[in-house]
């Protein structure tokens, strides 16, 4: 695909490299040359320093020849104004928008996003993207991340190995024979920072990561089947009450109905605002580093504490503070800068919450062809987790799985058929209408969306 990325910043860069890796023809445009060197010296794309929204520019970037344009850029008007120029000039048939304004994204204003008023296919919003994915961690304790595909029917599960792991240095068939009766489907693991596909013969390791393809209505099974028998947590302390907090706290109250939800904001007025906004929360206005606070919150009580201020820093120091004055608490932090994920273990915070990663996922899903529905990625996109649908053109209807030459680094996790979750063997038969999570290293992508896809083109 021909593929237009306005926004050379962190989540530009990252989108350009997995998209260049997966042989798109990438075209980078923004204003400031220093990134748009940076991308030049890095990445194998043709790279523009200009303001997007000048249609000569788009012009100079054949934006009448583009599949798609995706705008990431700092400012929510210029990447709203660029897919208006790119749609209503130069006819690219998707476009894609970061917007992080609330007043933008409030349902009330959703019928401003078509053809006839703002040309915008997707919208991004990177604090929602980012409380979804704290929300999926919040309902399975015990996993590093939860991840939703066929209509929440199937979960991919990304579980750290620790050294109490009953299962770990079992071979993966022998798994399969002593929990005859659980869903799910081990289809690899991060091992020093390499991604192996798991035989049959194979075994996890200490220090492994896990991902789980399982049936939705067994994980708190398949986590204490991997010695995780912790508890979702209902008293959590959210510090920092911005937008991700914001969202954060409505979703909990919407979902969790015996929670207990407290969130201490360091601004008065935006504090006064939460408290307005929220039914079931209570609101404290004061600075979370502040033990005085803490002790006024009953940190004791708590069982979960999520870091979400704008600095980085109070939230790693937040996350200390908890460790050294209430032991036993499950501590989240959410940080910029990539480098921190190094003192994770060192400062004994169970989850880094990387804003950049979440919302380069959330783009990524996006870009596929045909009937692939949702996409998961690992490593910063050098694999994906894809759900997509069985059709009548599909190259793998009625084949079994034994016979469907699939390449080595593609691997079938689960299907959905008919409300009902499989773990294909062998011998198993693709139908028509099926939904298949798989597991794809990314130059195997093309391959997927050709067994997919609706068409050839």
């Amino acid at each position: 695909m021909n593929i237009i990325i306005c926004g050379a910043g962190r989540v530009g860069f990252a989108i350009a490299k997995s998209l260049t890796e997966q042989d798109h023809s990438i075209t980078v445009i923004d204003q400031s040359s220093e990134d748009i060197q940076r991308i030049n010296e890095s990445l194998d794309v043709k790279a523009i320093v200009g303001k997007a929204t000048l249609p000569t520019i788009l012009e100079k970037a054949n934006t009448s020849e583009a599949d798609m344009i995706i705008a990431v850029t700092r400012n929510d008007e210029i990447n709203m104004l660029i897919c208006q120029i790119a749609y209503s000039i130069f006819k690219v048939p998707k476009t894609i928008a970061r917007i992080r304004s609330q007043d933008y994204l409030d349902p009330k204003f959703s019928t401003l996003y078509n053809k006839e008023n703002l040309p915008i296919d997707v919208i991004i919003s990177p604090e929602f993207e980012i409380a979804k994915s704290i929300q999926r961690k919040l309902e399975s304790p015990g996993s590093l991340d939860n991840v939703p595909f066929a209509d929440n029917k199937i979960r991919l599960l990304e579980i750290f190995i620790d050294k109490n792991c009953p299962i770990s240095n079992i071979k993966l068939n022998e798994l399969t024979k002593k929990f005859p009766k659980l869903n799910a489907n081990i289809l690899g693991v991060v091992r020093d920072d390499k991604f192996i596909f798991l035989k049959k013969n194979d075994f996890m390791k200490f220090n492994d990561k896990a991902y789980v393809v399982i049936n939705s209505l067994q994980m708190n099974e398949t986590l204490k089947t991997f010695g995780h028998h912790e508890k979702i947590s209902s008293k959590i302390l959210i510090i920092g009450g911005g937008n991700i907090g914001l969202h954060l706290a409505k979703s909990i109250e919407k979902t969790f109905e015996d929670a207990r939800l407290k969130i201490i904001e360091k601004n008065k007025e935006r504090a006064e605002f939460l408290a307005n906004e929220l039914s079931n929360t209570i609101v404290i206005n004061g600075n979370g580093l502040d033990e005085d606070i803490l002790a006024e919150v009953n940190l004791d009580d708590v069982e979960t504490v999520i870091a979400l201020t704008n600095d980085d820093e109070d939230n790693l120091m937040v996350s200390v503070i908890v460790e050294k004055f209430s032991k036993n608490k499950r501590t989240m932090a959410l940080t910029n800068k990539p480098n921190y994920s190094l003192l994770q273990s060192s400062l004994k915070i169970d989850d880094l919450i990387d804003p950049r990663k979440t919302t380069v996922s959330s783009i990524l899903k996006h870009i596929h062809k045909g009937t692939i529905e949702n996409a998961y990625t690992i490593l910063n996109g050098d694999y994906e987790v894809i759900e997509a649908e069985i059709i009548e053109t599909s190259e793998l209807i009625n084949k079994e799985l034994k016979d469907s030459n699939l390449p080595n680094e593609i691997r079938i996790g689960a299907i959905l058929r008919e409300d009902k979750v499989i773990i294909p063997r062998s011998n198993f038969i693709f139908k028509k209408n099926d939904s298949v999570v798989l597991l794809a290293k990314k130059d195997q992508l093309q391959t997927v969306e050709s067994m997919f896809r609706l068409t050839s083109v």
